[in-house]
């Protein structure tokens, strides 16, 4: 079955899907599962993506979840740290490794004399004993193979073995420096050992479908996944997007109308919602995309309005003033200005519950 679907109809559906029309009353595995993950190279943002996702939400919440291990923090997507549902981890690890190995070519000379047969088994054994973090890794592997750049060895561990990163008591979770564990100690079992990007695929579509193959390259970092979505055809509903473009969804996905409201929300630094397509216009404009991005690759964090990113976000703390500071893309209505002003205050409020003062400001021109 086709039909077109309208940018505000996309907006709505991967809105939908992403807890971000209504806070959901979930527990925090499930959405972190709904989510498809949650991008964390650092620690403290995925604590924001859930407070603006879920009802009630209290950091401990996650705490509870990364100790018990029903959440994990690992290298997954595109190569870089995510949260997991620990079940999702261990049923879609290995789907990444094709993407993980080709990773591997960013060594270049730094790679000679890197022989895995060899590095990797001697990491394993140091991980088995006790977990440890990336320096120590390296320092050990540095006097096993002291030919073979520090680095590169390092860096072949965190991509070729399933590991994930120990949680502590610090306020977001984990250290600056933090220590990793084999998976399968860490969550008592080894990764699925189907390589299949099948049900990877189809993760994408419930967190962010409607979508195209390139939506789903772009989001996961594996390539030719077309051959993919031609062989899960028979399973999915097909729609086009105003641009004429082939869209594969879950049968029964939410689809909201594309008059739906959708409340103000602010989305953290690295968040996935404006990551997860190739086409990103169903969240932001091409004309704002360059802003997302730093030159040192920080995703920056964004505010939504009406559905849609309409500026960037940032926090200061002087003494006991908290401040978060909009810089809208263009001119907000009042209507806007008001309701971003009081759920700005309220996330002031759980980001800096010991400040006497919350303020939410505009920005200079």
């Amino acid at each position: 079955m086709t039909g077109t679907l309208s940018l505000r109809a996309l907006n709505r559906a991967t809105l939908a899907r992403q807890m971000l029309l209504a806070r959901e009353e979930v527990p925090v595995a499930e959405a972190v599962e709904r989510l498809a993950g949650m991008q964390a190279q650092e620690p403290k943002p995925p604590f924001l993506g859930l407070w603006t996702r879920v009802a009630g939400f209290e950091a401990s919440h996650l705490h509870e979840a990364l100790r018990d291990r029903s959440v994990v923090r690992a290298t997954m997507m595109r190569g870089t740290l995510h949260l997991m549902s620990g079940r999702d981890y261990l049923a879609l690890r290995t789907s990444m490794q094709p993407m993980l190995d080709a990773g591997m070519r960013v060594l270049g000379a730094r790679a000679k004399g890197l022989d895995l047969d060899e590095v990797l088994p001697a990491a394993r054994l140091l991980l088995s004993e006790r977990p440890r973090t990336f320096n120590e890794v390296r320092a050990a592997l540095q006097e096993e193979f002291p030919d073979v750049n520090d680095r590169a060895l390092g860096y072949a561990v965190r991509m070729c073995l399933p590991l994930t990163m120990v949680p502590t008591e610090d306020r977001w979770a984990f250290p600056r420096t933090s220590e990793f564990t084999l998976a399968e100690t860490w969550l008592g079992g080894a990764p699925a050992g189907d390589a299949s990007p099948d049900g990877l695929v189809l993760r994408h579509l419930a967190a962010f479908g409607p979508a195209t193959a390139a939506d789903a390259q772009e989001w996961s970092g594996l390539g030719r996944l077309g051959e993919v979505f031609e062989r899960l055809r028979p399973e999915l509903r097909t729609f086009t997007d105003e641009k004429g473009r082939e869209l594969f969804d879950l049968p029964d996905a939410p689809r909201p109308g594309e008059d739906a409201p959708a409340e103000p929300r602010f989305l953290p630094e690295f968040d996935n919602l404006v990551l997860a397509h190739a086409d990103r216009t169903r969240v932001i404009a091409d004309a704002h995309r360059p802003s997302l991005t730093t030159k040192n690759l920080r995703v920056r964090a964004t505010f939504l309005w009406d559905g849609f990113a309409a500026g960037l976000w940032e926090t200061e703390r002087r003494r006991k003033v908290a401040t978060l500071r909009l810089r809208p893309f263009g001119t907000l209505p009042r209507k806007a200005l008001n309701a971003l002003t009081a759920e700005g205050e309220r996330l002031l409020a759980f980001t800096e519950p010991d400040a006497t003062d919350h303020q939410v400001t505009l920005a200079e021109a």
